[in-house]
């Protein structure tokens, strides 16, 4: 009976760090793959053990109680030393096995990631892969994340990354609409075209258009009639017909190979090296990770 209830108990501690950090049951759920209902049973269960409550509760928000705040870090402590001991046991294995959790924004998970998978789970079917696809970013360390793909500059110094091949932002356009409105010969003649421009949901600023001109780097934001807030539906809206937009080669490939989008600009096209992978130096030697590191960057370039 005492080994049950201490497993119990090491259960919940598991539980109430990683919902301690994440802020959510429903998140914690996720970084943990069970349920929310069992991260909730278990962190009550623990509140029980301890005699203090860990969190004070509302329909909309879940915060640390002051005995909690205390409580946290050991917690934490605890739930990376079992990571560690998961990351050791995964490395002696040798074989790629367990769970993979990779995190990508939609545009790189759905271009770049999901057609790797069904090759990677082909020749490593020990592995289960748990794909995360937000525009938000996520704290790796803190959601239990093995492997990210991102675009932009990387700060975070516990992380491990490698560059990936570059990519291009060029303007594209329908042949239908080209046929009606004609072809822009120069970035400045877009003000007499109809475009299509990115919000971000983040910070809501308009994207703005790179160009190399006369071997600088300028920056335009065209007046757009349409503005949207995900980049597949800045895709989407230029196949049909909406305007030029200004997209990444990765993304549209597919709809230039089968001729419903054209190059437009392409002169004036700017090459982009900031697409990174990254993954925990805890996960340096798991081996579903550098299996799939490895697919990734042959895949790249």
């Amino acid at each position: 009976m005492t080994e049950h209830i201490g497993l119990e108990r090491l259960t919940g501690l598991i539980a109430f760090a990683r919902a301690g950090s994440l802020g959510s049951f429903t998140a914690a759920a996720r970084a943990l793959s069970i349920s929310p209902s069992a991260i909730s049973k278990s962190v009550q269960r623990l509140e029980r053990d301890l005699g203090v409550p860990l969190f004070t509760r509302t329909t909309r928000s879940l915060a640390l109680t002051a005995e909690g705040r205390d409580l946290h870090e050991r917690a934490l402590r605890l739930l990376r030393e079992a990571e560690e001991i998961e990351q050791v046991a995964k490395a002696a294995r040798g074989e790629p096995s367990g769970i993979l959790r990779i995190a990508a924004s939609l545009p790189i998970g759905l271009h770049l990631i999901v057609p790797l998978l069904p090759r990677f789970r082909a020749q490593n079917p020990k592995v289960t892969i748990d794909l995360r696809l937000s525009d938000q970013i996520v704290d790796i360390i803190e959601d239990g994340i093995d492997l990210a793909v991102r675009i932009g500059d990387l700060a975070d110094s516990r992380l491990l990354s490698r560059r990936l091949a570059p990519h291009r932002l060029c303007c594209y356009a329908s042949p239908a609409y080209l046929a009606s409105r004609g072809t822009p010969r120069h970035p400045d003649e877009l003000d007499g075209h109809d475009t299509v421009n990115l919000r971000y949901q983040s910070s809501g600023q308009s994207f703005r258009w790179p160009f190399r001109i006369h071997g600088r780097d300028v920056e335009l934001v065209p007046a757009s009639g349409i503005i949207v807030d995900a980049s597949e539906a800045v895709v989407a809206t230029i196949v049909a017909g909406g305007g030029i937009g200004i997209c990444t080669s990765f993304m549209v490939a597919p709809w230039v190979e089968r001729g419903a989008l054209v190059p437009v600009l392409a002169d004036f096209a700017a090459d982009r090296h900031n697409v990174s992978a990254i993954w925990p130096e805890s996960r340096r030697s798991n081996p579903a990770v550098r299996a799939f590191l490895k697919m990734l960057i042959e895949a790249s370039y």
